[in-house]
């Protein structure tokens, strides 16, 4: 306690001890109110999520993400938030690379404070940022990439996974493959770890499902940087039956350009990855090639209530159409409100036994949290490639359940490291 000597006649002491006492009780009062401004009062307080993404090297896909989240933002805190707090947005740009997105997340969690991490869209930064998610302790919900390391080898307790992996697209495109008839096969794939994964993957299964079965070429490119006439003219050399593609932004428009021009597609069979999705489509435009067996989402011709219902309030708030980014983000969103609604609030651990299991409704239909391995049961469309008046669409489609195409929890065992 600070001790007030005598009062004194002196009056400059006199004045002196006022303004000190003063003072000392206005700093007093301003802490405690800075106290009270900063201590969430009770339930007030604002669930925040801290989100990375590579925003400025993807936007065709993010863009359209970024709204997805808006929107689900925007309609779950309308409704009051969950349990009656506010959901908060954070986000983070990772310039397409890992140390960049871990540095991000390091700054979320010591600076904003948040409670929990999502996003990611390059697989390699969604490893770095599951890794870091394992190192910290903290809950992370990867939206986007879909290596399978993520929830298989390099799978760990905080990390879940909402999209369709690599092995689950791929398992959904090898029947459609197998029934081409076609023998000699070539692959051409960005070089990092989606494509890496993909490629494997479409290799095993496919040679499991068609014994004899030959992959005569591998073409892997830098990510964004692929040399297109130089891949283009060492497929054609190879002279495959068929041809896998992985390739996917700037590099398939550069590829699809290339090998429109020399007539590499023609004769030749093409199945390929994420080519079915709009952000994909906008870009190629009159240069869609037809025929292609594809994995995608086509937005216009979707009938269920769900899809519906989700299409009907893009379109309002935003007077444009989605692409699979906006459903992704939108999904993201929901899956953490339902998360948090299921285990009463955003404490990791709760999270973590919410999460395992955890049901949800979307414009896909119900998807479920696995909880052998974190992986969301969230499907893709497959069908074909369609030029329309020069304008690609997906045609003669079906949903596929991500629940069919899943190794089964005793295979996971072998798959999934207990950590």
């Amino acid at each position: 306690m600070m001790k007030i000597p005598a009062l004194s006649k002196d009056k400059n002491l006199t004045s002196h001890l006022c303004c000190l006492l003063s003072s000392t009780l206005l700093t007093a009062l301003c802490l405690n109110s800075f106290s009270w401004a900063q201590t969430p009062q009770g339930s007030q307080a604002n669930i925040k999520i801290g989100e990375i993404n590579s925003y400025k090297a993807q936007p065709a896909f993010l863009i359209p993400y970024k709204k997805g989240m808006e929107l689900a933002l925007e309609e779950i805190n309308a409704a009051g938030g969950v349990h009656s707090r506010k959901l908060e947005l954070i986000t983070r740009d990772d310039n397409a690379n890992p140390g960049d997105a871990v540095r991000a997340a390091q700054e979320l969690l010591g600076r904003e404070h948040v409670d929990l991490l999502a996003g990611a869209y390059l697989s390699n930064i969604g490893l770095a940022l599951a890794d870091f998610a394992k190192q910290n302790k903290v809950f992370y919900l990867a939206g986007e990439p879909l290596t399978d390391k993520i929830v298989w080898e390099d799978g760990n307790r905080y990390t879940f996974r909402l999209r369709a992996s690599t092995y689950m697209q791929a398992s959904m495109l090898v029947p459609e493959a197998v029934k081409l008839n076609k023998k000699r096969w070539a692959i051409v794939y960005p070089n990092y770890e989606y494509g890496q994964s993909a490629a494997a993957t479409f290799k095993e299964l496919l040679k499991s499902a068609q014994p004899g079965v030959e992959f005569v070429t591998e073409q892997a490119s830098p990510l964004g940087k692929i040399d297109a006439g130089a891949v283009t003219q060492a497929l054609a050399d190879a002279k495959p039956d068929a041809i896998f593609n992985i390739l996917f932004g700037t590099d398939l428009t550069k590829f699809v350009r290339e090998g429109n021009t020399r007539k590499l597609f023609e004769g030749r069979s093409v199945v390929s990855l994420l080519t079915g999705e709009p952000e994909y489509l906008d870009a190629l435009k009159e240069e869609t090639p037809s025929g292609w067996v594809v994995t995608g989402y086509p937005w216009s011709t979707v009938s269920t209530p769900e899809h519906k219902a989700f299409l009907k309030l893009y379109k309002d708030k935003y007077n444009d159409y989605p692409r699979l980014g906006s459903v992704v983000g939108y999904i993201l969103i929901k899956s953490i409100a339902e998360g948090i609604r299921v285990a009463g609030n955003a404490d990791t651990e709760k999270l973590i036994s919410a999460f395992s299991g955890l049901n949800l409704n979307t414009p896909f239909g119900k998807i479920q949290f696995r909880p052998e391995d974190h992986q969301s049961t969230m499907g893709a469309f497959v069908g074909k490639l369609k030029n329309d008046n020069g304008q690609g669409v997906m045609v003669d489609y079906k949903y596929m359940d991500g629940a069919n195409f899943l190794p089964s929890p005793q295979d996971v065992k072998k798959l999934r490291p207990q950590n």
